[in-house]
């Protein structure tokens, strides 16, 4: 089959969430012999390099647009009742180059990641002119429910962000209903953002789930921690991205005096590209060490004792807590970060929603070997058993066998 995706960011390296989803989605695909060509907007021209990469590996075809100055794609936005989500990613020479493939070649099927992406599908010329019957199958990833994001983002914050979140979250649940209406199947990424977007759907048939998977082959447990005398917690991720800002800040100043009274020479790792100011002046507090952008991750995993997500704001899988789980590294987190895990609390992870609850469950696993032990034993048995790439896709290849059979291929 020729699939054209539509990918609001380059899917390479493979470094964090939405682009590991994507990149897996891309090799997935080109295993099974299928045609590729990506379309991706780009802000820097370190991302010409990696779309270089991205070729090499994949034998795929990528064609890259940089987008123009962010205010006046911004401005643009606001002057026109746009969701800034996107306009941030909108290319007017992308959607060209959208409208002249779908006029010149003969696709199968369009993916696109994120409804910011399905703007393209939605404003397209050449696709609008095609009869239903004729134009190729539309799939949609949302991964998560943007709107509800920003709803949360609204009700933790004051004027004037509060309104502008507001904003983005009316435009963009009615931006997530259009595409449901246009596209032919649409994903989430767990089964909580499924149920949520289904409150507003008369119909809920072309909605399901696509989950996360994780290689093993680059995560996997290290060797056994005995002393937990001198623990070392751990968060990984984007540290300029607001869930992951909020989790640590709040980690940092409701519970790391307690954990550091009880254990005096306990460690806080905060591991990942791009720290916020808020993030840095973190480091002021004995014992939090903030990384930036480091070139492995694994190591950080390895010297870790326990991996904390303590989540308040955001939705979907955490890869991280995958990750973590992968490494045989007892995780604790909230309900938030339990989402689309197929973990039991109390057994194989550790959830709560509070700063005393999370204490207890630090506690408990630090004070029992054998909670430890446990853990670190059903981590990687659980993402063996529930998260490979190839089981967690198969739903993507399913979605394109109607495109296939419409095809004749």
């Amino acid at each position: 089959m020729n699939i054209l995706l539509l990918s609001h960011r380059i899917p390479f390296p493979a470094n964090k969430g939405e682009k590991i989803r994507t990149y897996h989605q891309l090799r997935f695909l080109v295993e099974r012999g299928h045609r590729i060509s990506v379309l991706s907007p780009i802000e820097t021209h370190e991302d010409h390099d990696y779309g270089d990469q991205l070729i090499q590996q994949l034998g795929i075809d990528v064609r890259l647009f940089p987008l123009g100055p962010k205010w006046p794609r911004m401005a643009w936005g606001l002057l026109s009742g746009q969701p800034l989500s996107v306009t941030h990613f909108y290319s007017r020479s992308l959607q060209r180059a959208f409208d002249e493939a779908l006029a010149s070649q003969q696709f199968d099927a369009v993916i696109c990641t994120s409804s910011a992406m399905a703007f393209y599908v939605l404003h397209s010329d050449s696709l609008n002119a095609k009869h239903r019957s004729d134009r190729p199958r539309l799939i949609l990833d949302f991964m998560d429910l943007d709107s509800d994001k920003w709803r949360q983002y609204q009700a933790r914050s004051s004027q004037p962000m509060a309104w502008v979140y507001g904003r983005e979250a009316r435009l963009l649940s009615r931006l997530e209903l259009r595409c449901y209406d246009v596209f032919d199947e649409c994903f989430f990424i767990s089964d909580n953002e499924v149920a949520l977007f289904s409150t507003l759907l008369a119909d809920t048939g072309k909605v399901s789930v696509l989950g996360n998977g994780l290689d093993t082959q680059v995560f996997y447990p290290g060797p056994e921690r005995e002393d937990p005398g001198h623990p070392v917690f751990l968060f990984t991720g984007v540290m300029d991205y607001k869930p992951n800002v909020d989790a640590v800040c709040w980690f940092a100043e409701a519970l790391w005096e307690s954990i550091r009274s009880r254990w005096p020479d306990a460690e806080f790792v905060i591991a990942g590209m791009a720290p916020a100011p808020e993030v840095r002046q973190l480091e002021r507090k004995p014992g939090v060490t903030v990384t930036g952008f480091v070139d492995d991750i694994l190591p950080w995993y390895h010297r870790a004792d326990i991996f904390v997500a303590p989540f308040r704001l955001a939705r979907g899988v955490q890869n991280k807590i995958l990750q973590a789980l992968a490494c045989g590294l007892p995780v604790v987190t909230t309900s938030l970060g339990l989402e689309g895990i197929s973990a039991t609390p109390g057994r194989d992870i550790v959830v709560a929603d509070d700063e005393h609850g999370l204490l207890a469950g630090i506690a408990q696993i630090l004070d029992s070997p054998e909670t430890r032990r446990r853990m670190a034993d059903r981590g990687p048995e659980i993402i063996r058993l529930d998260y490979s790439w190839e089981s967690r896709l198969q739903g993507l290849a399913r979605a394109l066998e109607t495109a296939d059979l419409r095809s004749g291929v």
